[in-house]
């Protein structure tokens, strides 16, 4: 099952199915994401944000583990995906929604799921995270 979702007919009534919108950040907008992330084949490792080229862009470009520079460079990997069905692949993703243009990230895996600032090697702490405004106190 794509994104994790289950069918209409095994989910309980609160869970989204795979064909509903999930609206974790108000008017997030989209982003470019390689079909190994949309399709399942690797988990989410690096992101890079930068200039919007539309008004719907936000400019995230979201890359999986798997992917190579040969698939990178190899014909057009990326589909538009709304960064909220983005976020439902991988929460994690939530917290960097506003990170500045330039922002260059990955994401470490042991114990913990960490967000990695890729240029200087440091852990971002959880203090600089968005958070959504439903969730705010």
């Amino acid at each position: 099952m794509a994104f994790g979702f289950r069918k209409k007919s095994d989910k309980p009534s609160d869970e989204p199915t795979r064909d509903e919108r999930v609206e974790f950040i108000p008017q997030a907008g989209a982003c470019l994401v390689t079909t190994h992330v949309r399709d399942g084949v690797g988990r989410v490792k690096f992101m890079h944000r930068q200039e919007s080229q539309a008004p719907a862009d936000n400019g995230w470009r979201i890359f999986g583990e798997h992917d190579t520079q040969d698939y990178i460079n190899d014909g057009n990997p990326f589909v538009i995906m709304d960064f909220n069905q983005v976020c439902a692949i991988e929460p994690a993703l939530i917290g960097i929604y506003d990170f500045p243009v330039g922002s260059d990230l990955a994401i470490e895996r042991d114990d913990r799921i960490r967000i990695i600032d890729a240029t200087t090697g440091r852990e971002i702490p959880p203090e600089n995270f968005y958070v959504p405004p439903k969730f705010r106190a």
